[in-house]
C-alpha cells in the first residue's frame, strides 16, 4: 500500500513539474496594468522565430525560474516575427526594442512602466541576454538588476 501511494506521488509530482506554464503576456497595455497592479517590474522577453533556444530551454522551463518569476516579475513576451500580431503592435514592438537598445536576440529587459495622460513612460532597470551556467545564475544576475546593493 505505501509503496503504490509513493509511485502515484512520484507520478503526480512529476506531471506538476511538467504542467507549469507560465504566465506570458503579449499585449504590452495588459503587461503594464498589471506590472503597476502588482507592484513588480517586467521582464520583457524581445524574441523571434529560429533564435537560439538556449534562454528558453536552461532557463525559462525550470522550476527555479517558475518560482522565482511568479514572486518577482510580470512576464513579458514580445515576438518580433510573429505574424499574427497587428502592424500597430509589430511597429510598437520594434519601436521598444530599439528603446531599450535591444541588438541580439533573444534578450531580456527589465523595466517599469507609467502612464499619465495616454503617455507611457518606460523605466529601463537593466538588461540580460543568455549566459551559459544555468537558472540560478542567471536568476542571480537577474536580481542583482532588481536590487542593486546601495
Amino acid at each position: 500500500m505505501t509503496k503504490k501511494l509513493l509511485i502515484l506521488l512520484f507520478f503526480l509530482g512529476s506531471f506538476f513539474m511538467q504542467a507549469q506554464n507560465l504566465a506570458w503576456r503579449t499585449n504590452m497595455t495588459d503587461a503594464i496594468a498589471i506590472s503597476n497592479e502588482q507592484r513588480k517590474p517586467m521582464l520583457i522577453l524581445f524574441t523571434a522565430s529560429g533564435v537560439p533556444d538556449n534562454l528558453q530551454n536552461e532557463i525559462f522551463k525550470t522550476p527555479d525560474f517558475a518560482v522565482w518569476s511568479r514572486d518577482n516579475v510580470v512576464l513579458v513576451k514580445l515576438d518580433l516575427s510573429d505574424m499574427n500580431a497587428s502592424d500597430s503592435d509589430r511597429e510598437q514592438n520594434l519601436k521598444l526594442k530599439n528603446a531599450f537598445g535591444v541588438e541580439e536576440l533573444p534578450e531580456v529587459c527589465f523595466a517599469m512602466a507609467s502612464v499619465r495622460k495616454n503617455k507611457t513612460t518606460f523605466s529601463a532597470l537593466g538588461k540580460i541576454a543568455y549566459k551559459p551556467g544555468g537558472a540560478k545564475a542567471w536568476i542571480a544576475e537577474s536580481n542583482t538588476i532588481l536590487h542593486p546593493p546601495e
